[in-house]
């Protein structure tokens, strides 16, 4: 078959002469094979060409954002080394709050929450970056579970100054009265017998009308007129707590009436057994009566 031979006749056009050319069958085949063999061998080198290109286009473009990845990975360490300085000077706060006002103490060891367990099977082979994001990751954590802890103690640390807030504004610590002290605490003689007695209170003596105030929050425990004392008001501060105020001359509060640090509850009178216009004024504390002068911090 490839012996034979193919004739082919051109045509002109109408004014030419036709020509007749005959080749070999073979030599047909052979530029056919030729041809394809050539246009596949441009195709497979333009397809290397373009995906060699495209191979590096693509790295180059992976290789910038690795670089970007680093460098923000870098900028977060700083910003994680920061707050972990920011938070070991909360916790140092913390610690000389509760050194201030006597609170319990958080040991070192319970503070690290330490985490124990295996490091990942695959940590070996990971990259440079991949190794720093893991460690990124892993300090985020513990700094999150370190300022979780860190919260749970400050509030902690606000209940307790709260708690403590309320006790010392039901405290009594200032005096309930301006003028000048007349009798102290303790043994004195009696000023109408002359007899040596316990005197239970400090007297203040002052122009009648002076306003008499609370020392501290509290409640109106109980008014009226009894004996020596004359007119009496005797306020409940909690914790303990008990005021007394003595030869009074007007009373200004109700039964049961809440009352704040500084409010007018009386003035000062010359009522019951006295020798001139003062206030007589006690400190009980869990049922037992106590130096006045122990707890004024704060003349008015």
């Amino acid at each position: 078959m490839f012996s034979r031979k193919l004739t082919f006749i051109l045509i002109p056009d109408s004014q030419g002469v036709s020509k007749q050319i005959s080749v070999y069958a073979w030599l047909l085949w052979a530029g056919v094979i030729s041809l394809s063999v050539l246009l596949l061998a441009v195709f497979f080198f333009a397809s290397s060409f373009v995906d060699h290109h495209v191979d590096k286009s693509e790295m180059a473009r992976l290789e910038a954002e690795n670089k970007q990845l680093a460098d923000k990975f870098e900028n977060l360490r700083w910003s994680l080394a920061e707050a972990n300085s920011r938070w070991g000077e909360l916790v140092q706060k913390e610690i000389a709050v509760r050194t201030i006002f006597d609170l319990p103490e958080i040991s070192l060891d319970e503070r690290q929450l330490g985490v124990g367990g295996p490091e990942p099977p695959s940590l070996a082979a990971m990259s440079q970056t991949q190794l720093l994001a893991y460690n990124t990751e892993a300090e985020v954590d513990h700094l999150l579970r370190l300022s979780r802890f860190e919260l749970q103690k400050y509030n902690e640390v606000e209940k307790s100054l709260t708690d403590l807030k309320d006790r010392l504004d039901h405290t009594p610590s200032i005096m309930p009265a301006r003028g000048w002290f007349s009798s102290g605490y303790g043994n004195r003689n009696d000023p109408f017998t002359g007899r040596r007695q316990f005197h239970r209170g400090i007297d203040i003596a002052n122009h009648p009308g002076t306003p008499v105030i609370a020392p501290a929050d509290g409640r109106v425990k109980k008014y009226g007129t009894y004996g020596n004392m004359g007119k009496m008001l005797v306020i409940d501060h909690g914790y303990g707590f008990v005021t007394r105020y003595g030869h009074l001359g007007e009373i200004k509060v109700k039964r049961g009436q809440q009352i704040k640090r500084g409010d007018v509850i009386a003035t000062i009178g010359n009522s019951g057994k006295s020798t001139g216009p003062h206030l007589h004024y006690e400190v009980w504390r869990n049922g037992k009566v106590m130096n006045p002068n122990k707890f004024i911090i704060k003349n008015i």
